[in-house]
């Protein structure tokens, strides 16, 4: 127990510094994907044929491989295929994970969209087209809050699993908090063998989980009046 005392500050200034890169992670994640699937709905929704073939193969084939493998491909594939490594240094093995999360995510927002845009009644179109309104005025004015609406929910889970899915960074070396944590069984950082830092890796996501849970459960609430 002393000896665990005397690890502590250690143990939790490396963990803070690899919670910093994982909620810079998270954020960086949801600025891109946020608006990107919503772009990549509305691919998928044209009416230009091979624009909506293409997005939704590109959809399929996200959806249907491992976020890890993604994740290696996006950092290794430039080095190894072009003998040109664009991805130095903690910079880079940070924005070979931010592409590789923005990509896979927007993927998954944009079936999240499309089923909120869908979801709204036709019939409300139709009447916003009687009324003179363009089909921008509609979807801005009548269809996004009711998308909104929809598709917190889902849009929640996939938060909060996004939150956990940081952790995979640690496949390319990012020294997010699952890294630092496991540095100190690997004995790179002075301490060697000590298992119980990992599970303090388990206290950071439940506090992050938890207020993020509570934070969207008030949206939600928020939210019902359009019901």
């Amino acid at each position: 127990m002393e000896l665990i005392m005397e690890q502590m500050p250690i143990v939790i200034r490396s963990l803070n510094s690899g919670f910093l890169q994982t909620l810079k992670l998270f954020f960086v994640t949801l600025v891109g994907a946020v608006p990107l699937g919503l772009v990549i709905a509305f691919g998928s929704m044209s009416r230009f044929k091979p624009l909506s073939w293409l997005t939704k193969l590109i959809v399929w084939i996200i959806r249907g491989t491992p976020l890890m493998i993604q994740l290696m491909i996006v950092f290794y594939f430039p080095g190894l295929v072009f003998h040109n490594q664009i991805w130095r240094g903690t910079a880079g093995r940070f924005a070979a994970a931010a592409a590789a999360f923005i990509i896979n995510y927007a993927c998954y927002f944009s079936v999240i969209y499309r089923g909120g845009i869908q979801g709204v009644p036709a019939g409300q179109e139709e009447a916003g087209l009687v009324l003179g309104m363009t089909k921008r005025q509609i979807f801005f004015k009548v269809k996004l809050l009711q998308m909104i609406k929809r598709i917190v929910p889902p849009m929640s889970n996939e938060i909060i699993t996004l939150v956990k899915d940081t952790s995979l960074a640690n496949t390319i070396a990012l020294q997010e908090i699952i890294w630092a944590g496991e540095s100190f069984v690997k004995g790179s950082q002075g301490i060697s063998g000590a298992i119980w830092p990992l599970f303090f890796t388990a206290v950071y996501y439940l506090i992050f989980n938890g207020v993020l849970t509570v934070l969207l459960g008030r949206l939600e609430r928020k939210l019902e009046y359009f019901r």
